[in-house]
């Protein structure tokens, strides 16, 4: 292949490091703009009893106050996925009640942002002040509700506001309790993992206007442009077709941009008043008023006889959503699908639990989305069961692990009784491979540095996905223009992943021709086919599926319109690298073929189309290996190497790739050492700014090593699966791991301070 598998800088590279205009903010110039505002509850949960805006309203240069008076009844959810949405109808865009600090109460627009914030003050609001559930440990059946109505799900996902339960789920194969009862050893342990905030460099913002046809336009920087029209049709009472998305380049998302949580905003403002209008949330807003990963307790029983046959996996869950579901039941259940398949020697499985309602800031979708919380949980599970056995946990893993080939009917894909087949994966030669770049045999598990410090070294294993099976959908249009470029049209939110440069990649490989030599589209919705949007690490593989299928259409086109030119069967006519090639040995070049298509009254401009939606979703692997040092006087730990050894199927862009797997580890590594969203006993975010947030810098990360070992899964283009997510989930487990190594002190609930690892090391 001349392109695929190659280290290719990203087409939109130059521009972006130029700083050229390519981000909703550039785009939105209109100095007519009103300033979009929102007043926020400070109370965890409330009632507003009554709402005065007449001195706001009174001020020079304030457009309109809205209030919850002032607003369509109509509920709905914000999570970015396909109809109907697996959550609760559970919002409104203004309610008389408040779930969470931070929550919404009134929207005020004016003609600067100093008038704006002003406004703001002048509002007096009446609040009944409530008790408010903050611990999901005892949420369930708790007299206080979080929402006193019962809510509509137009799927069933076992949701009972009146017990602030927003989601309930259960699967498993075998018999778990029967499995551990004739085990020889079993563990249990319960883990916790924290709310991680996305940190996206751009923070959520929108801007709105009529257009000439009346019709509401809103330019957005989100990951789901269709299901942001979708929900802004219901939550404002519109029909989708009066409503023109436009979705610049994204500044960063990984998910938090997957939850619509802005844009109905300024479109109220806009319906209102007539005029354009902007809300750009402050860094404040966007770390407590959108969402976070979700915060998770996993209590994991695993059984095995003395030679390490795992027999039993039982994982337990209580996922806490705060004060709304969107995406609290695919999260939730996700973890169960990107842990159960792993070890399939296991002849039990099971997992089960709630995802519950608290008056904090609402969680969502984060990179990794359910497997990040359930890898930490059951990897750690995994090393202090080969921990007990007294087994090096490289083999109790090799011993156990899914390999190609085999069925699982946890696996994405299966159906009762037909379990889907592991089609694609290298992970036992990830293993190999990260084993030895970390030199375990001369290190593993720990080694003495002096009296004080001490190296541990760990390892954990994950599995994610590509897309997602039977919901997850791909199109993509090609015209061959005049002038023989390419235009390639496609919805798939390109937020610095580089899902633009490898769609061009696939559709330039297949159509034996240059990358230049094809025009990127994806702006404007009303000329883009539908893509459910960049989540679910679904642009490689689905996006560039659909590209795939529409270029080998357009090659069938090319040959049927150089045939019908020459007289001949489309059958004879052969197409490559850029050449049609007929029977008589005459030639015709792509340049030639489109001007006599253009030059030739009745014929056709060629327009290839190509949609992908797969019935599973063939999981990349990670095998994950961590080297730590502690200081035994302060329990600081410190990160020293860290290597991640890939299975993503076929390489599509080495450059990108690479990137992509750094970026996701790295955002593991805060997860396990540093991140976490706090909040005060009275609810109230005390993480709000990245003073108090802390994210790794360079200076924390020593050593950072990522390689691919190829597989070749046959459902992706040109073998590939994705990549976006994966490399999240491997480095918590890992490096708990190595700290348990060097110290003996197992940190069971993130981040891993070195306050913890003090006083685990006190009784010691």
């Amino acid at each position: 292949m001349r392109l695929i598998g190659t280290p290719l800088p990203k087409i939109d590279g130059m521009a972006l490091v130029t700083g050229k205009p390519v981000y909703t903010n550039d785009f939105d110039q209109n100095s007519q703009s009103l300033v979009v505002k929102i007043l926020r509850s400070p109370h965890a949960s409330a009632r507003i009893r009554t709402i005065d805006a007449a001195a706001a309203l009174a001020l020079p240069g304030v457009a309109c106050v809205l209030t919850h008076e002032d607003v369509p009844e109509t509920r709905f959810t914000l999570a970015g996925q396909s109809f109907p949405e697996p959550s609760p109808y559970d919002r409104r865009i203004l309610d008389e009640w408040v779930r969470y600090v931070g929550d919404a109460v009134a929207i005020v627009a004016a003609v600067e942002e100093a008038t704006a914030l002003r406004a703001l003050e002048q509002i007096r609001v009446d609040y009944e002040v409530l008790e408010p559930v903050l611990d999901p440990e005892l949420a369930i059946d708790n007299p206080r509700r979080v929402h006193e109505e019962q809510l509509f799900t137009p799927v069933d996902i076992g949701a009972d506001a009146s017990c602030n339960i927003a989601a309930s789920y259960a699967t498993g194969e075998g018999d778990v309790e029967a499995q551990l009862a004739e085990c020889e050893v079993v563990i249990e342990r319960t883990y916790t993992t924290q709310a991680q905030a996305h940190a996206m460099m751009e923070t959520h913002r929108a801007s709105t206007a009529l257009d000439v046809h009346g019709r509401l336009q809103v330019m957005s920087s989100t990951q789901i442009p269709f299901h942001v029209r979708r929900h802004l049709a219901r939550a404002l009472g519109l029909p989708a077709s009066r409503i023109k998305v436009l979705k610049p380049r994204v500044g960063g998302g990984f998910g938090g941009k997957q939850t619509a949580s802005v844009e109905m905003f300024p479109a109220l403002v806009t319906l209102k008043t007539g005029q354009p209008a902007r809300i750009v949330y402050s860094r404040e807003e966007t770390f407590g008023c959108t969402t976070s990963r979700h915060a998770m307790r996993l209590t994991v029983r695993l059984g095995a006889d003395r030679q390490g046959n795992l027999r039993a996996v039982d994982i337990h869950c209580l996922s806490d959503t705060g004060a709304y579901g969107e995406h609290a039941f695919t999260v939730f259940s996700a973890v169960a699908h990107k842990t159960l398949p792993l070890y399939s020697k296991a002849r039990a499985c099971r997992y089960h639990g709630h995802a519950v309602y608290t008056n904090k800031a609402p969680a969502g979708a984060l990179r990794g989305y359910g497997a990040t919380q359930g890898t930490f949980g059951l990897e750690s599970a995994i090393n202090e069961l080969a921990d007990t056995l007294g087994m090096d946990p490289i083999e109790l893993r090799l011993k156990n692990l899914l390999v190609e080939g085999e069925a699982h009917p946890q696996l994405s894909g299966s159906t009762p009784g037909a379990p889907a087949v592991l089609r694609s994966s290298s992970l036992h030669r990830c293993i190999e491979r990260g084993r030895e770049l970390i030199g375990w045999a001369d290190n593993y598990p720990r080694v003495r540095i002096n009296d004080s410090r001490v190296r541990g070294y760990g390892m954990a294993v994950t599995m994610q996905g590509s897309g997602i099976a039977g919901v997850d959908t791909g199109s993509v249009i090609l015209k061959l223009n005049e002038d023989s470029f390419f235009t390639l049209s496609h919805a798939a939110a390109d937020m610095g992943q580089g899902s633009d440069t490898v769609l061009c990649q696939i559709a330039a490989e297949r159509l034996e021709v240059g990358m230049e030599q094809i025009v990127v589209c994806s702006l404007d919705l009303d000329t883009l086919p539908y893509d459910t949007g960049a989540y679910a690490s679904s642009g490689a593989y689905v996006t560039g599926r659909a590209t795939l299928i529409a270029a080998e259409d357009m090659r069938r086109q090319m040959s049927a319109a150089a045939a019908g030119l020459w007289g001949v069967p489309p059958e004879e006519v052969a197409y490559g690298e850029g050449l049609c090639t007929g029977p008589d040995g005459r030639s015709m070049t792509l340049t030639e073929l489109a001007r006599s298509l253009a030059s030739f009254a009745g014929q056709d401009q060629l327009v290839a189309k190509g949609t992908y939606g797969g019935s599973t979703s063939p999981p990349p692997f990670v095998a994950g290996f961590a080297e730590v040092e502690v200081d035994l006087h302060t329990g600081e730990v410190q990160l020293m190497n860290y290597v991640a050894v890939v299975d993503c199927g076929t390489v599509l862009n080495r450059n990108l790739a690479r990137i992509q797997a750094e970026g996701g580890t790295v955002m593991g590594i805060g997860l396990a050492l540093f991140e976490e969203v706090r909040h005060t006993p009275q609810g109230r975010l005390a993480t709000n700014s990245f003073l108090d947030y802390k994210i790794p810098s360079r200076l924390d990360i020593h050593g950072l090593r990522v390689e691919c070992i190829e597989s070749y899964e046959p459902t992706g283009p040109f073998g590939a699966k994705s990549i976006g997510e994966i490399g999240c989930n491997t480095p918590a487990p890992a490096i708990a791991h190595a700290v348990a190594n060097a110290t003996g002190v197992h940190c069971r609930h993130l981040p891993i301070t070195a306050e913890k690892v003090l006083l685990g090391l006190r009784p010691k």
